[in-house]
């Protein structure tokens, strides 16, 4: 199974900044929304969240953009996971034109399962559990993203 698609959207009006390239902040709101469309793919929709008092918090991010994007693009989110432990979700969103393969910005995030009551973290139930390893299965032949694990710094200064 390729990456998932869990995004598709066209760059709007009101995302483009002064250089005619979506705005940074933008690239996050798009790769927030595959998130959402990953949770409501793991059962963890909206319903799910009221009922349970469950959810998914972001705990860590990296924001690669690789590529200039423009007003009126029509782009797409593939998401990749990468691994997962009894509550935390490690995965990796690229961004891309719709049908090209090209990636134009990268996105890796660390998210939690939480209690919302504490709030503190808990597992993931049986069925999340049961999904996220289908589909980590599916994927297990996709190449590890070149991005991910990056570090960011300034080299060390040579004396």
């Amino acid at each position: 199974m390729p990456a998932l698609t869990t995004y598709t959207t066209q760059v709007h009006p009101d995302w483009v900044d002064y250089n005619g390239h979506l705005r940074d902040a933008f690239y996050l709101l798009i790769f927030s929304y595959a998130t959402d469309a990953l949770m409501d793919t793991l059962g963890l929709t909206c319903e799910n969240r009221e009922a349970s008092g469950h959810s998914l918090f972001t705990l860590e991010l990296h924001l690669n953009y690789l590529h200039e994007v423009k007003l009126g693009a029509q782009v797409q989110v593939h998401t990749q996971l990468i691994a997962h432990d009894a509550k935390r979700l490690h995965l990796y969103h690229s961004l891309h034109g719709v049908d090209d393969a090209k990636e134009l910005a990268g996105n890796e995030q660390m998210l939690l399962h939480v209690d919302l009551a504490g709030p503190s973290s808990t597992p993931f139930t049986e069925a999340t559990l049961e999904k996220l390893a289908a589909i980590l299965a599916e994927q297990a032949d996709l190449p590890r993203p070149a991005l991910l694990g990056r570090v960011i710094g300034l080299p060390p200064k040579k004396p």
